[in-house]
């Protein structure tokens, strides 16, 4: 299976939660998968792939070429493959297209932003693909309760609960995204409109 890992890219990021991602990776491999992601070289970007590289596990990156040109970020050095499109558009189909799976682990705003449009297209029925929070330390959990209180007020539908997985556990993790994916519902059941 190849999963895209989304995650922060600041190198600033306490250390607890790279050696979370880092082993992640490497339990990745360990189970027979590989990875796909934003290509960036630090914060939990760098450590995803830095786990995948210890297991000797393959390491596709998308990163936008003007984050070369411009310096925006370290980018990973060691990808198997590296692709770099014109757009930060046009790097989230690429991860899209060539991922299996979803595993969002903590982020800042594109990390967010990703999640969410990764959700979306998911409610839409764009997508039948898994995704699950990788929930470090309580990271995520204002996130969620934001959620819910959209549901309680009638702003998302409840169904939207079934479209992703949310645990601090990677075995739990692992076994949500190796189960068979549930038949997708048409568009009207998880969205009013």
């Amino acid at each position: 299976m190849k999963i895209c890992v989304y995650g922060a890219a600041s190198p600033t990021i306490d250390d607890n939660f790279k050696k979370k991602v880092y082993e992640f990776g490497r339990e990745m491999v360990k189970r027979g998968h590989s990875l796909v992601f934003g290509g960036g070289g630090n914060g939990l970007m760098g450590a995803v792939a830095d786990g995948v590289k210890a297991e000797n596990g393959y390491i596709l990156g998308v990163i936008p070429d003007f984050f070369e040109d411009e310096y925006v970020e370290k980018i990973c050095d060691f990808c198997n493959e590296l692709m770099m499109p014109e757009t930060m558009r046009e790097r989230k189909q690429l991860m899209e297209d060539n991922s299996d799976a979803f595993v969002v682990t903590p982020g800042g705003i594109g990390t967010y932003e990703e999640f969410f449009e990764i959700l979306t297209l998911k409610q839409l029925c764009r997508h039948s693909k898994p995704i699950a929070i990788y929930n470090i330390d309580g990271y995520y959990d204002e996130l969620i309760s934001t959620m819910q209180s959209a549901i309680k007020k009638n702003f998302i539908k409840e169904s939207v609960n079934d479209l992703y997985f949310v645990s601090d556990d990677p075995d739990k993790i692992f076994e949500y995204l190796q189960a068979p994916v549930k038949e997708i519902k048409n568009v009207k059941e998880l969205k009013d409109g």
